[in-house]
């Protein structure tokens, strides 16, 4: 089992006590960043709060050797979807997933209509990149996908010299973010103190 399943392990039951579903724990060498969501959507407060919870716990368990930056952050507008309830509760969104190298097609996108712990069922509007005349539902086995995110729809393309908005939507797209930066602001966290005197491996 690898690093991120260990933490999805330690952290699921901690934060599912707040009432918050854990969405996603990826270590990308020095960042650490555990992705929670509710219904209704998670606020700062709360993601202060997780961020107070569990950094005293992987200083106390210590599971990663190197120093890193610990960040608790809400789901951005468009979500990488690794597990079967990941998938499930996208259910009626527009999907793209990339195929495992062996699969006729490389990449689909559509809208995600079921999901079994077995397979997922769509309705495909897009394959390798050309789109459908009309929707065509199709099944993929869970171990036949290689990566695949949740798509946002962010309209038409915007007109060059058009409106103003085009930067507030792109910032729509982040997620909201409550990073351990050493700082002694309320909520803000702070750089793992145990890996920090170990340095960097």
């Amino acid at each position: 089992m690898g690093i991120e399943e260990n933490l999805s392990e330690l952290l699921g039951p901690v934060v599912s006590n707040l009432g918050v579903d854990l969405v996603d724990v990826e270590y990308l060498g020095s960042v650490l960043r555990v992705v929670v969501d509710q219904e209704g959507g998670v606020t700062t407060d709360t993601l202060a709060k997780i961020n107070r919870l569990i950094s005293p716990m992987l200083d106390e368990q210590d599971p990663i050797a190197s120093r890193y930056t610990l960040e608790v952050s809400s789901p951005g507008v468009e979500r990488k979807l690794k597990t079967v309830d990941h998938f499930r509760r996208s259910i009626g969104e527009i999907v793209t997933i990339k195929l495992v190298p062996t699969s006729d097609t490389r990449r689909v996108k559509g809208k995600l209509v079921d999901v079994t712990d077995s397979e997922l069922t769509l309705a495909v509007i897009d394959i390798d990149g050309v789109e459908l005349d009309e929707p065509q539902t199709r099944n993929i086995h869970h171990g036949d996908v290689l990566k695949a995110r949740t798509v946002f729809n962010w309209g038409p393309t915007p007109k060059k010299g058009g409106s103003k908005n085009g930067k507030q939507k792109k910032n729509a797209s982040k997620s909201k973010t409550n990073t351990s930066k050493n700082t002694n602001k309320q909520g803000s966290g702070r750089t793992n103190p145990r890996t920090q005197d170990r340095g960097t491996l």
